[in-house]
């Protein structure tokens, strides 16, 4: 089975090394996923926001880890905007276990945050990606046009 490719935003100020441990995560051998890009610092211009809706469209998935400063990020914001736009899956991740994580502005009050464990993380990124495929309903099933 393919890995599956996430994006991974996350809050650049205070939160680099939970991006570091994510990524070595992803490069053990027994990973379902890979990690091929995230958040870029910098001001957030046309160009920013170009170059960021572009790696987000090339990841199957977005995850979004959540720290103590995560609601107050702008990029995650905006990152996650684009996510919504471009319709792409995501989670949100707890990003400190011994900390109050809070969710970034634009998720849904009925968005969960996971904890994360190496199991939770494989087990959630399989389930949001598949329930974000279209159900296929077979032709015998549909109800047929008088």
């Amino acid at each position: 089975m393919p890995r599956i490719r996430i994006f991974v935003s996350y809050d650049g100020e205070h939160d680099a090394d939970l991006r570091d441990r994510l990524r070595a995560q992803s490069q053990r051998s027994t990973s379902g996923f890979e990690l091929v890009a995230c958040s870029q610092r910098g001001a957030m211009t046309k160009a920013w926001s170009n170059s960021s809706r572009s790696r987000i469209c090339e990841a199957d998935e977005v995850v979004v880890i959540c720290g103590e400063h995560t609601h107050a990020s702008a990029t995650v914001a905006e990152e996650l905007r684009i996510a919504h736009e471009e319709e792409k899956p995501y989670l949100l991740l707890w990003g400190r276990r011994d900390r109050m994580c809070k969710k970034p502005a634009g998720a849904r009050t009925t968005d969960a945050m996971y904890s994360w464990t190496h199991d939770i993380l494989e087990t959630q990124l399989s389930a949001t990606l598949k329930s974000a495929q279209p159900v296929h309903v077979p032709e015998s099933c549909k109800r047929r046009q008088v």
